[in-house]
């Protein structure tokens, strides 16, 4: 009977850790099914982890000591049918047990799940976001090349126009000086007006030489 004392005594131990432990793990693992919860940041990754193997553990040995009982119960003309009834009362709990343990861990999993799937999700939006910035910005930097390249030619033009109002005011200037030179000096007209009176002339007098000259050659040749 003191095996199954000490067996009774160790599974009843057991089994009050393991229902404390497994609430405070189901309590950490309801809060990764919670939106917009950082499990990282508040430090429930590790004490999720660290409380899922002792669970484990204490699972582990609850069973062993149901299966120490079990073989007892092999044996029932040494047990009284109260004791009977406690190895499988025992018996029913480790199926409870190991269920909602499977069950828990099962939505942990499928929360862990669903937040590396959103943040895969996040991290090709903040890619893709990047992305599409790097290109909006590469594209302004082509505008503002393109604004400033159109700024020099425009600039380039306005000092060539600039330039030709310098130059037709600088030949205006010189124009203008040479008419009052010109002005200034009264005999110059008259000069260039007998020059060209003579010019004249003399071209009326080679005319008519060269006249008379084609007569007299076509007179002896008639003769």
């Amino acid at each position: 009977m003191s095996s199954y004392d000490q067996l009774h005594r160790q599974c009843r131990t057991l089994e009050s850790l393991f229902d404390a432990k497994l609430t405070t793990y189901s309590q950490i693992a309801s809060t990764l099914t919670r939106r917009n919860q950082d499990v990282e940041a508040n430090g429930s990754s590790e004490r999720w982890r660290d409380l899922e193997v002792e669970v484990e553990d204490l699972l582990g040995k609850l069973t062993e000591a149901n299966n120490q009982l079990g073989k007892l119960a092999e044996n029932p003309d040494k047990l009284s049918p109260s004791m009977l009834r406690a190895i499988q009362r025992h018996r029913e709990l480790l199926n409870d047990n190991t269920r909602e343990l499977n069950r828990t861990k099962a939505s942990v999993k499928q929360a862990l799940d669903q937040m590396n799937l959103l943040s895969g999700v996040r991290n090709d939006i903040d890619a893709y976001k990047s992305s599409a910035a790097d290109a909006l910005l590469a594209e302004r930097g082509r505008i503002d090349s393109s604004h400033r390249m159109t700024d020099d030619i425009l600039e380039q033009a306005y000092e060539t126009r600039a330039e030709f109002g310098r130059q037709r005011t600088s030949l205006t200037g010189i124009n203008t000086r040479i008419l009052g030179v010109i002005n200034m000096m009264p005999g110059m007209n008259n000069l260039l007006s007998m020059i060209k009176s003579r010019r004249r002339r003399d071209s009326i007098i080679l005319g008519v030489l060269i006249g008379f000259c084609v007569i007299v050659i076509f007179t002896y040749m008639w003769q």
